[in-house]
């Protein structure tokens, strides 16, 4: 099960031939409106149509236009059919229209129209209370395993060679942050965190992602009792990390204005697809695309 990129020819499969059909199946609070935005990172920097404006690696685009209070005016795509094109390309396809900083059309540059290296979401949402998501990350759990193989301190002590130290780096996957243990652990706490969300929380509608190197948990009610703001999020954090001792990442619970990446979008640095699953036994492998078989 080795790990490798994303080729920019796998890029453009996935997103043209794979991506299309999983798009049904997408969480029903996504959609072509319902998110107030939608990312998208590349792996090489592409220009925008003003003059003396850095090459852009990653774009947020609004899904609505909006007056000087903030309402809605505007759609900026008309269904999720717009979404994906914009997703497949980019520049072609860039929602700011005619505006000087949309990205530069690909037909007058020397280079390509970009592809997307990620796909992100906004967790808040016109449609329903601000989406709560918990992240769960295999680099941060292969980062206390090693310094916990350690006797000495480790805290000035670079990742890098904190991980060649104690052998994870040279683990499969070789050369990534972490080893598949610390993915296979980082499902097992993501199982944990929704029955807390049941248990602790009264949630009965929770998701777990795998996103790639990690998880993704959601809870998804959206009753008055569970609209939590971001001062209740910061209990959660306090409650996730210190008393059941998951290591979560705390900013993207706490911070209205994170993204996510997109279910059933490609993990380029992995070449694996990201996706709900029902169980801790979940087997990476089998989130692999098309175009690896």
């Amino acid at each position: 099960m080795t790990w490798r990129a994303a080729t920019r020819d796998d890029l453009d499969t996935y997103y043209t031939d794979e991506f299309p059909d999983y798009v049904d199946d997408l969480p029903s609070f996504i959609t072509a409106t319902g998110p107030k935005q939608y990312a998208l990172a590349f792996d090489h920097p592409h220009p925008v149509r003003k003059d003396e404006v850095p090459d852009k690696d990653f774009v947020r685009r609004d899904t609505w236009q909006t007056d000087a209070a903030g309402e809605r005016q505007q759609a900026e795509f008309d269904g999720f059919d717009d979404v994906l094109d914009f997703i497949q390309h980019p520049a072609r396809n860039d929602p700011l229209g005619g505006s000087e900083f949309a990205l530069a059309d690909p037909g007058l540059l020397d280079q390509p129209d970009p592809r997307p290296d990620a796909v992100y979401y906004a967790l808040d949402n016109w449609e329903r209370p601000w989406v709560l998501l918990v992240d769960i990350d295999a680099k941060t759990i292969a980062r206390e395993r090693a310094a916990d193989a350690l006797p000495q301190d480790t805290s000035d002590r670079d990742d890098e060679a904190l991980l060649e130290a104690t052998g994870i780096l040279g683990a499969e996957p070789a050369g990534y942050p972490y080893a598949f243990e610390d993915i296979d652990q980082a499902i097992e706490y993501g199982f944990e965190v929704r029955d807390i969300f049941a248990d602790d929380f009264d949630a009965e509608k929770t998701m777990v992602v795998y996103s790639g190197q990690g998880v993704h948990v959601y809870l998804l009610d959206t009753d008055l009792a569970h609209r939590y703001d971001a001062q209740s999020r910061e209990v959660l954090n306090d409650l996730l990390l210190e008393s059941y001792d998951i290591p979560i990442d705390p900013v993207v619970t706490a911070d209205r204005r994170r993204v996510a990446r997109l279910p059933y979008s490609l993990h380029a640095d992995v070449s694996r697809i990201v996706q709900p699953i029902e169980s801790p036994q979940f087997d990476p492998r089998t989130a692999t695309p098309a175009f690896l078989d």
